[in-house]
């Protein structure tokens, strides 16, 4: 009956030394091989992406551990069932001193007021928690459980890791014409995901079997959809977009063409990319080039109006653009300068003369009184204090010396120093 069995389980590593890719973690004289070497656990959580042997690791646990082990998903069983188990291991534990090793799988999938439910048998020592997840604890699993498990970090598992897995997949299933380019192929399709490369290989077992000298092109004909690791409501969503905004602040076009490609080709949605690249465009633009802003938002336009695939012609042309444009975060510090002052001063009214007076009571209580319009002056200038009566007057913007900014430092010195003369007299 093993044919009926997934290959992903099949091939799943009966010890340590089988599980492929993750060889810092598991060294000798580390803290997690010390546990699973030694049996005597406290909790951890096991963080990193699918097929990378988080569950691997867990069943080990269970198939060498003295302990009683109880497995759960926290996508198939509700917060009901883990309670009662737990409640059977606070038994176990007070009356045969005995812990129960409780495993749960996805454990980001229960919510901050369930996962409370772990902490007194935590605690207590009547269970050892382990659960595994693919986002990050940081975010997902509550403060309190956090400071009382380790986490461990699971990587990725690499091209050569893949390559190996399947080479001994292909051994075991007597596959003995298969060529090293499939075996490259399929590593490099299923986007880091171990078990995915499984998935893929039993997928192609029929052809493979079937012909004699099995060819790539066939092959790939039957993978037809790559496995792309990214998830857009989840870390690695905002691992890519900081990639991307990070690689346009370096200036570097070509690596902000690879993350936004990576983005896209996920799935991500073009709206989504192009309202963060409007942000790029005034925060580490700004002045430098304004018309950057007007290219992002030309672009969303272009979105709303033609769709995708059409639009990423466009989007590929904004990143170019502002990976390009001279760069400047003046006006962004501007107004965090000016945010620290607007919070402490909130209570400073509005001078009179800066009022409108719409009305004759307004008028009378000195709205708009003295008030200099401004065109009615020389230059359209003339001097009057803009700030709260309270405030000193303050310079929160100071352009960079790149772009359009340039001339926009001109005339700033050219307001001051009419402001200057104005003062003076």
């Amino acid at each position: 009956m093993e044919k009926n069995i997934p290959l992903a389980e099949r091939m799943r590593p009966v010890n340590l030394d089988e599980i492929k890719g993750q060889d810092k973690l598991l060294a000798k004289g580390t803290l997690l091989r010390q546990m699973l070497d030694t049996g005597e656990y406290s909790s951890f959580i096991l963080w990193g992406p699918p097929g990378c042997g988080k569950t691997t690791i867990a069943k080990l646990i269970e198939q060498n551990t003295q302990n009683d082990f109880i497995p759960f998903s926290a996508v198939l069983s509700g917060i009901k069932e883990v309670k009662e188990v737990m409640q059977e291991a606070n038994y176990h534990f007070r009356v045969h001193k005995k812990r129960t090793i409780l495993f749960i799988d996805e454990i980001h999938r229960f919510n901050k007021s369930q996962q409370d439910a772990f902490l007194p048998y935590v605690e207590s020592g009547a269970i050892i928690l382990i659960g595994a997840t693919t986002e990050n604890p940081s975010f997902e699993v509550i403060p309190a459980l956090m400071s009382r498990c380790h986490t461990f970090v699971l990587d990725m598992l690499n091209q050569d890791s893949l390559e190996e897995i399947i080479k001994q997949a292909v051994i075991k299933l007597g596959l003995k014409s298969v060529s090293s380019e499939i075996i490259t192929y399929i590593a490099d399709v299923c986007g880091g995901d171990g078990r995915q490369a499984m998935n893929y290989l039993e997928a192609v077992i029929p052809y493979l079997r079937s012909t004699e000298n099995p060819e790539l092109e066939a092959v790939s004909k039957i993978l037809t959809r790559k496995a792309m690791f990214y998830d857009k409501d989840r870390e690695e969503h905002y691992n890519l977009i900081s990639a991307l905004h990070k690689s346009l602040r370096s200036s570097d076009a070509q690596a902000g063409l690879y993350w936004l490609a990576r983005m896209l080709e996920a799935g991500e949605e073009p709206l989504y990319l192009v309202r963060r690249l409007v942000r790029f465009a005034s925060e580490d633009i700004g002045l430098a080039d304004p018309n950057a802003l007007v290219q992002a938002i030309a672009v969303k336009e272009t979105i709303q109006f033609l769709g995708m695939p059409e639009s990423n012609v466009a989007l590929t042309q904004l990143v170019v653009y502002l990976a390009t444009a001279p760069k400047s975060n003046a006006c962004y510090i501007a107004y965090k300068k000016a945010a620290v002052d607007a919070v402490k001063s909130s209570n400073y009214g509005v001078p009179l003369h800066l009022r409108n007076a719409p009305t004759k009571l307004m008028k009378d209580l000195g709205y708009s009184k003295d008030y200099k319009y401004a065109h009615e002056f020389k230059n359209a200038y003339t001097y009057q204090k803009c700030f709260p009566e309270q405030m000193e007057e303050q310079t929160y913007y100071e352009p960079s010396v790149y772009g359009f900014e340039k001339e926009i430092s001109k005339r700033l010195i050219w307001w001051d120093k009419l402001k200057k003369e104005e003062k003076e007299e």
